[in-house]
């Protein structure tokens, strides 16, 4: 066997062996063109014609050499996405030629022989592409609306002639000016002097490390001048130089799919505070609407309650310590087929795909879900909803059987899956690529009948079972360009839109059933605001994850998501420390979503639920349950200031969870101590994410401001030492809006 996939597997950041790299070659620099093959061929060359711009033509013959093969491997903590392209490497070898790319201009066809032991000879079919090179613009490439901040001249285009791949320009930046936003980043607040990109990618913990987010967006503030940002209008793929290269620009690159001659690349630049900057773009992409204040209230999840009994248990454990709860996240409740049947159900599968009712199905009082019905109203009756988890694809994996067999048949003989070419030039149904449900089917939630489709199998859950909204998880499962949506729109410009339009569909499914749309999201991009909740994803009980989720909130926030939060003290990995629990606690007391979650853990003991009581038992911490209790008794208290202020967010485009330099773009404090914010109007926050501190240095806003703890007055546009002990994060309230929060805190238990 010998194979090559000239796009690859669509991994934004790995070049898969058998792949051509990169994907549009470039006049004069490396190509490299790999292939897998079975360990029987010995020998692999490449046959190429060279058709140059004038037509002339030339064949050429290269030897490859053997490589290492790569996977596109999960390179930090496989988890429970351990990649089954890994044994595909095992198995094949990798063997690979780099040459320089002909003249631009030049079409090129190739294809290659590899010969075995003893001689046989395997060719794959040919391939082509044509070869482009970096041109010189007209500003005219770029079109811009505002005022134009594009450096005159320094506009560049990909092109092989007809049509441009990519475009490149500069912005200027001033001395003394910062850059932030950029949707959901992880590593800092001011991404002055680095690189980075906007891909919906998943990065399984460590994306403060490795610089990678599910959240992407291709806009940002640039704070501390003149005051100003931009939108760069596209789903397609883009970098960003942010002074990294020259201190005095900023250089965007943008993939394209235009003619020559035409705008290649369409930028949106707004003028004024942060807030005018955030309240223009989000006019434009779609603003966050007011949901339900329950929302607000401490949400709590464990991927090991996988049975009805669990849940309850953990429920009456959340009263029995008195800790109040709002909501509960539901993961393992499924059969892990369907997603639509609770696990263990009895039920006629229906060989057409059409939906069920609750009515259709027997629930066995032995299995895992006896009264599904049942729970949801105990649960309502105690003033707690019940989210359900969900992914959005059709599983391959066992092979499937059943109703997800007949599921599968008939979202491919109804036309609603997502697509890719098949070697013989017409479309199949794309199969997941990733590392998490291989080979999986994908509807095209982008198009309004499939994302129906869809939903409408889940819509007896929300209407009859009474669930309350749902945990839109795994958005990140297409990858490549070349896949084809069923409007006709290709995989560059699709993908990233998707994980918008998947929360959308449950939104609109939860609002057609009288409901708000409560969705809980971690993958997203531009126009991701105007849906539901988010969360900050995978992540390790470690410190250093702490930290990156709080530049997360902060980075999300100022691109305008409003209701966001993490799991707080991260959900996977050995428990945290007391200390860390309860530090994570506090500050999660003080973020639009407080909530907990834990990773599946094969049931093993001792259990990584991240229960107060549980976190108590392990670490021998008896300062745990108590403190997490007055935290989360004093977040019931906010949700009436969380409420209005989130109203207020909505009104004004001000972010609840709101970055400093918001309030005060030229206070150089915003900057040198990011890790604080400004909660609504009139709480000022300041969490202590580092082991050991007795006292944290707070850099309080200019203002007058109340210590929300002890009561006395401090004098901002300062740099003040607050002492921390466990049960004490710093919090600032505006002097004037005091006697309204007083009872708020003092009320403490």
């Amino acid at each position: 066997m010998i194979r090559h996939r000239p796009l690859g597997s669509g991994h934004p950041y790995s070049v898969d062996t058998e792949q051509r790299w990169p994907l549009d070659p470039v006049a004069g620099e490396p190509l490299r063109l790999g292939v897998r093959a079975t360990p029987d061929v010995e020998v692999v060359e490449v046959e190429l014609e060279v058709t140059d711009a004038s037509g002339a033509r030339r064949t050429e013959r290269h030897p490859l050499e053997p490589v290492a093969s790569t996977s596109r491997g999960q390179t930090i903590d496989g988890g429970h996405l351990a990649s089954a392209q890994a044994r595909l490497a095992r198995r094949a070898g990798g063997w690979a030629v780099e040459f320089p790319a002909p003249e631009a201009g030049s079409a090129i066809r190739y294809r290659f022989v590899g010969r075995t032991g003893d001689g046989a000879a395997q060719r794959t079919r040919a391939f082509e592409t044509t070869i482009a090179a970096w041109e010189a613009a007209a500003d005219a490439a770029v079109a811009a609306s505002g005022r134009n901040r594009v450096v005159p001249g320094s506009v560049q285009v990909l092109t092989d002639g007809a049509r441009v791949r990519r475009v490149r320009f500069a912005l200027p930046l001033a001395d003394g000016e910062h850059v932030t936003g950029f949707g959901e980043r992880f590593d800092r607040l001011d991404h002055r002097g680095t690189e980075l990109d906007s891909v919906v990618f998943e990065q399984y913990k460590s994306q403060g490390a490795e610089r990678k987010t599910y959240l992407p967006m291709p806009f940002a503030h640039v704070v501390g001048g003149d005051g100003w940002g931009f939108h760069v209008r596209t789903s397609r793929r883009a970098w960003f130089d942010v002074g990294a290269s020259d201190p005095e620009r900023l250089v965007v690159e943008v993939e394209a799919a235009a003619a020559v001659g035409e705008p290649a690349a369409t930028v949106a630049f707004h003028d004024g505070t942060p807030t005018a900057v955030l309240d223009a773009f989000l006019a434009e992409v779609g603003r966050p609407e007011v949901l339900p204040d329950w929302v607000f209230r401490l949400w709590a999840s464990g991927n090991e309650w996988n049975t009805q009994a669990e849940v309850m248990r953990q429920m009456d454990l959340h009263r029995e310590h008195d800790v109040p709860v709002g909501s509960v996240v539901i993961e393992a409740w499924s059969d892990e087929r369907t997603f639509t049947a609770f696990r263990d159900a009895r039920y006629e599968v229906t060989e057409d795909g059409a939906p069920h009712r609750l009515a259709d199905f027997e629930f066995p009082t032995d299995g895992a879900w006896p009264d599904p019905k049942g729970m949801v109203d105990e649960l309502h009756d105690r003033d707690i909803r019940v989210h359900l988890w969900q992914i959005p694809l059709l599983k391959a994996r066992p092979h499937p059987t059943g109703q997800a067999r007949a599921d599968a048949l008939a979202a491919e003989r109804e036309g609603v899956l997502i697509r890719e070419p098949d070697a013989r030039g017409g479309l199949r149904p794309y199969r997941n690529r990733g590392w998490w449900f291989p080979l999986s089917t994908m509807p095209d939630l982008t198009d309004e009948r499939a994302a129906r489709w869809w939903t409408e199998k889940r819509r007896y859950l929300v209407e009859e079972v009474g669930i309350d909204g749902f945990k839109t998880d795994g958005g990140e499962h297409a990858w490549g360009r070349e896949l084809v949506y069923l409007d006709g729109t290709r995989g560059e410009e699709g993908n990233n839109r998707f994980p918008v339009a998947y929360a959308k569909a449950y939104g609109d499914l939860l609002r057609s059933a009288g409901k708000a749309p409560v969705t809980f999201s971690r993958a997203g991009f531009t126009g991701s605001q105007a849906h539901g909740a988010f969360w900050a994803g995978d992540e390790n009980s470690t410190w250093d994850a702490f930290r990156w989720s709080m530049f997360a909130g902060l980075s999300a926030a100022a691109s305008g998501v409003l209701y966001w939060g993490w799991d707080l003290a991260g959900f996977s990995g050995p428990l945290p420390s007391g200390e860390l629990y309860l530090r994570a606690t506090a500050a999660s007391t003080f973020v639009p979503i407080m909530q907990y979650h834990s990773e599946f853990n094969h049931h093993r003991r001792p259990v990584r639920d991240r229960t107060p009581w549980n976190i108590a038992e392990q670490t021998g911490d008896d300062r745990v349950l108590p403190v997490f209790r007055s935290f989360a008794h004093l977040r019931e208290r906010l949700v009436p200031y969380l409420a209005a202020e989130a109203a207020e967010s909505v009104r004004t485009s001000s972010p609840l969870m709101r970055p400093a330099f918001f309030d005060h773009p030229e206070w150089s404090a915003a900057w040198t101590h990011p890790l604080q914010w400004f909660l609504g109007r009139d709480l000022f926050v300041a969490p202590v994410v580092t082991e050991g501190e007795a006292e944290h240095e707070v850099a309080l806003p200019p203002g007058d401001w109340i210590d929300a703890w002890t009561g006395e007055p401090i004098a901002g546009d300062a740099v003040v030492r607050a002492e921390v002990p466990i049960d004490r994060i710093p919090v600032y309230a505006r002097a004037d809006a005091w006697p309204g929060l007083r009872e708020v805190f003092e009320a403490r238990q």
